[in-house]
């Protein structure tokens, strides 16, 4: 995973996320049988932070990526329901690996002489 591209940073992102929500949802089951609130308390900050970082991640991929509307949304969408974000990393693999197997044109250099 190249963390200085979009996708990178969106693959990064998506993966803490997904983790951070099952997390989330194993602190809520131990607060159902204990009691103790502070599991979910913390999970949900973090989860939250997460969360929000993604959705900012998603626009950011979505606007250097030059994706159609549908792609964006879906890209939003897949964080709602537990382990989506894992399953639409594989999407961005591709499209990542494929990005990387295309030549980058030379940048122009300005001569000044």
């Amino acid at each position: 995973m190249h963390f200085r591209t979009a996708l990178g940073r969106l693959r990064l992102i998506g993966f803490a996320e997904g983790i951070s929500w099952v997390l989330l949802l194993g602190a809520m089951a131990y607060r159902y049988f204990t009691g103790v609130h502070t599991g979910v308390r913390i999970t949900g900050s973090i989860h939250g932070g997460l969360f929000l970082l993604y959705f900012g991640a998603v626009v950011n991929a979505w606007v250097v990526r030059k994706w159609p509307i549908v792609r964006g949304v879906v890209a939003g969408l897949v964080s709602l329901p537990p382990f989506a974000t894992f399953v639409f990393d594989r999407s961005l693999k591709r499209e990542q690996e494929e990005a990387e197997r295309k030549p980058t044109p030379e940048p122009v250099v300005a001569h000044t002489d």
